[in-house]
């Protein structure tokens, strides 16, 4: 087991559909201990949930857009467990009119929030990890990110603009975590059908295109990001920062 005596936190977990639930799965049967974090809206789903991974706690992390919220979740993680050695950011969200219209008629508010939100929670998070001195030696953080920051997708709009940010993010914030041995990467996930791809127009047409163009010939699965997930948490990717590592069965290399 890859994660054996680690601690992972994993931000974002909605319900058994997530891609950030595939991870926690993962983690735990590398053997880490799992932490993760959700809404207020989902804590109860949540909880009921993490009895398939006995000994996971979860905390609320309320509006990551405000700082006052993320660092009480934060607070209460380093009072409860400690130091951690790896942390998923799974946390997005734009507004529904934004991915439903036309990107030209995107509102400066629904950018802001998308961006603030999808982006520079990443950001808000990592340095307030530091500020607490909440990362063990070597820690790994890990954080989602989709083809549509590459590529006008459509229906994506506004989250590929900040999931771009975010992939701008990550390499920027290699360069400052690299100063104390601590790592960041991105993985670029093939579609899966959550919560929020419901939002996306068309979402299911995206998932044929993928099973028909992608090399593999097939959709990418939440244990199959998760996996890599756990890689990337772990000390066998100890060499591995500032990187999009793209988890699509291979979608992403093909040309026509």
């Amino acid at each position: 087991m890859i994660l054996k005596g680690k601690k992972v936190v994993i931000m974002g977990v909605r319900n058994k559909w997530s891609i950030a639930w595939g991870a926690a799965k993962s983690s735990y049967d590398q053997g880490a201990e799992v932490i993760c974090t959700c809404s207020d809206d989902n804590y109860e789903k949540v909880q009921e949930l993490v009895k398939e991974i006995p000994g996971t706690k979860v905390y609320v992390c309320g509006d990551v857009s405000k700082d006052e919220d993320i660092d009480k979740c934060l607070e209460e993680i380093k009072k409860n467990h400690g130091k951690v050695d790896g942390v998923l950011h799974a946390i997005a969200h734009a507004n529904t009119e934004d991915l439903r219209n036309d990107f030209i008629l995107t509102s400066r508010e629904g950018y802001a929030h998308a961006q603030d939100v999808s982006s520079y929670s990443l950001i808000a998070i990592v340095r307030m990890l530091r500020e607490k001195e909440m990362l063990n030696e070597q820690a790994s953080i890990v954080a989602y990110t989709y083809y549509g920051s590459e590529k006008a997708i459509e229906g994506y709009n506004v989250m590929g603009v900040a999931k771009a940010a975010l992939e701008a993010s990550i390499r920027y914030l290699a360069v400052d975590l690299g100063k104390q041995g601590y790592r960041i990467n991105g993985i670029s996930a093939g579609p899966i059908k959550t919560l929020s791809a419901k939002g996306i127009k068309d979402f299911g047409s995206i998932l044929n295109v993928v099973e028909e163009k992608a090399p593999m010939h097939q959709n990418v699965t939440t244990k199959q990001v998760g996996d890599s997930t756990a890689f990337l948490f772990s000390d066998m990717s100890s060499a591995i920062t500032g990187e999009i590592i793209h988890v699509d069965n291979g979608f992403s290399i093909v040309g026509v």
